[in-house]
Formats: structure tokens, sequence, C-alpha cells
């Protein structure tokens, strides 16, 4: 706690000497005395124009899905916020031998509070976005691990912002293919694409799908990814877009419960793509760079198609998949999937990329030709 009579905040810490210069403390602050001792050192420049700081501005939506979650139930938070500290932060060992595993050393930290206008005597070096977010939660006495080490300089603080933030983050992918498993809450930004990676993995798993064994995943066995041609991030940002309050799909969620109508779902999903499947055999199942159909832009514009053709078409009726060949058969003609020029695009096959610019103009492409060519009534 915060002593009064001092100003200062003591804690009892872990000193753990890496190298004799700078050795790591290891101990915990309130949320709310992370900001009351640190401070987030943003990049700028003087009036010389030279650069000072490290720290990017605060991004309002990150902060705001931390603050959530904060004021959740079972609160786990075990990422620490690295710290610099000035050195006029004291450290004063325990008596007695260091810890049984002899790497660290226990004592008392002493941090000095100072007035408001005068300098602070830490910096954020990582965890800018969770202190932001620590000092909005609703506890303010949550208890949060810090990592911090001695060092007056900018120059030491910037360098280990640089190293802990060029780190490889995980792939896009295995983040994706792990969502699936989470049974904690989730922000609402990764609700809709657990959702969707969940549905991807029905789709590449089930034999009934025309997905089956095309979808690649991280994990997928060696001797599976033979055959699969498709990216799975493609597959799951078309079913995240068709999930969404414009795509067909929405209509089977439940947006206050949280619930979804996978068995609705499912078939939808089977009844257009198998369609789609029969509708362009010569370019369904290849890789991309022999089919564009297995491409980003492919998937994702045939996905907006099925947006509309699924208000068309009702895929719960028993004739569904006919109808959806008919509606797919009014585009058929207009495809250059595997070879030839998309002439209004003026394009060929295989210059489409996965892009905005090109999936949207593939997108508009695809409805264009399905609206002028006579769309059917809703059936």
């Amino acid at each position: 706690m915060a002593n009064p009579s001092t100003l200062l905040i003591a804690r009892r810490a872990l000193q753990v000497e890496q190298t004799p210069k700078r050795p790591l403390y290891l101990f915990t602050l309130t949320a709310a005395e992370i900001l009351q001792v640190a401070e987030i050192s943003r990049v700028n420049r003087d009036d010389a124009g030279d650069l000072i700081g490290y720290q990017r501005p605060p991004v309002r939506a990150h902060v705001q899905e931390i603050v959530e979650y904060l004021n959740g139930r079972e609160v786990l938070f075990p990422n620490p916020i690295i710290l610099a500290l000035s050195s006029d932060v004291r450290f004063t060992s325990s008596r007695g031998p260091k810890t049984t595993d002899g790497y660290a050393t226990a004592g008392m930290i002493e941090i000095p509070l100072v007035p408001p206008g005068r300098s602070k005597p830490g910096w954020i070096v990582d965890g800018q976005q969770r202190a932001l977010a620590l000092s909005q939660a609703a506890n303010k006495n949550f208890p949060v691990p810090i990592t911090a080490f001695i060092a007056d300089e900018v120059s030491v603080q910037r360098d280990q912002f640089i190293r802990v933030n060029t780190t490889k983050p995980l792939p896009r992918s295995l983040v994706t293919e792990l969502l699936p498993e989470v049974t904690t809450e989730l922000p609402r930004r990764l609700t809709l694409k657990q959702l969707a990676s969940r549905l991807c993995n029905m789709l590449n798993q089930n034999d009934q799908s025309p997905f089956h064994g095309l979808i690649i995943r991280t994990s997928t066995d060696p001797k599976a990814r033979q055959s699969a041609v498709i990216t799975d991030s493609i597959v799951v940002k078309m079913l995240e877009d068709s999930l969404k309050d414009a795509g067909c799909l929405f209509q089977y969620r439940n947006v206050i419960s949280g619930d979804t109508d996978v068995e609705g779902v499912w078939r939808a999903l089977t009844v257009y793509w198998t369609a789609v499947k029969d509708t362009f055999p010569e370019a369904w199942g290849k890789p991309a760079t022999k089919s564009r159909l297995s491409h980003g832009a492919g998937i994702r514009a045939m996905g907006k198609l099925m947006d509309r053709v699924l208000t068309a078409v009702d895929p719960l009726r028993e004739d569904a998949p006919e109808l959806v060949r008919r509606e797919l058969a009014k585009v058929a003609p207009h495809c250059r999937w595997t070879s030839g020029t998309w002439e209004e695009l003026d394009m060929k096959w295989n210059t489409i990329e996965n892009v905005p610019k090109h999936i949207q103009e593939l997108s508009n492409f695809l409805i264009r030709t399905y609206v002028t060519s006579g769309r059917t009534p809703t059936l």
C-alpha cells in the first residue's frame, strides 16, 4: 500500500539477477496504483525534430475490450506490466539467504510517489493498453503482476520496448483454429470469429460438406494437407461477413441470448456451396494457382453472392438444392475461374488477387450479373 507519511509505495518483491548492472524486480501493484507511479511515454518529436518517447497512442476499442473483461467474473490476468523505474526507487533485501532456487533475492521495493505535475518514477515499457484498462476497471484493488528494471535513460527504455514489441505474434491462422476450443467468455469481436471458426471446422471435417478435406488448417495432418487447397482464414472471413446483420446467415443468430441455430446455418451453407461445387466442377477443389474459385477473392465474392441467392431461395425447402443451382446458372456463363478474361473487369482469370479492391470488384460484378439476369422471386 501507499504510505501517506512518506509518500511511497512499499511492496514485497523478488530481485532476479540476469545481469548485475540491471536486475529485474517482480512484485505487484493494484490497478489504481500503476498510473500513479508510471507514465506512458508516447512517441513524439521535440522542437528540434528529434524522436522522443516510444509508445503508440492508445487503441480505444482494445482498451474497452480489456475493461469489459476485467469487470467480468473470475478474472485471470497473468500478463505482467513491464516498467522502467528511475534510480529513485530502492530495493532492500530481507535478512537471510536467497530463495531456495538460488536465483532470486526476497526483499522490499519502495517506489516514491510524486505530486501532480512532476515526473513519475516509472515508465510503461509494455502494457500501455492494459494499464489504461486497469485504471478504468471497477475493481481498483485488483492485483497486477509487475516486472520492472531500473533505467533512467530513455534509450534503454526504448531498446526494451522495441525488443518486447517486435516479438513475432502467433500466426493468425493458429489463433483462428484455437478459438473454437476456448470455453471462457471472449471479447465481442472474437465471439463472431469463434462461431465462424467452429463452422469452418464443421465444413472441413463433415463428409457431407462440399468443403470436406479442402480447408487448410494449421494443425491439419500433413497427408490431409496434400488435398487441402483453401486457406481457413478465407473461409472464416466469408462466414463472418455472412453472419453479420447484412448477411443471409444473420437470421440464424440470436444476438441477445448469443445462441445460434447451427442446424439452420449448416443447411444454408451446404445447400449453397454444394450447388457452387456442382455448377463449377472444373474449378472446384483445385489449388488457387489453377482456379480462382479456391482463391480468397473467389470464396469471398461467392460468399457475397450467397447472401443474395439465399434471400431468393429458402434453404430449408426440400427442392432448395435444385433452386440454388438454377440461380447460379445465371452467372455461370460469365465466370472465368480457370481460364480466359473477366470481360467487364478487364482482368485475366489469374490476375485476380486477394486484396480488398479485387474482392469488391469481383463481388459487385457477380451480384450485378445475377440481378440483371432476372433474379427469381423469393421462393
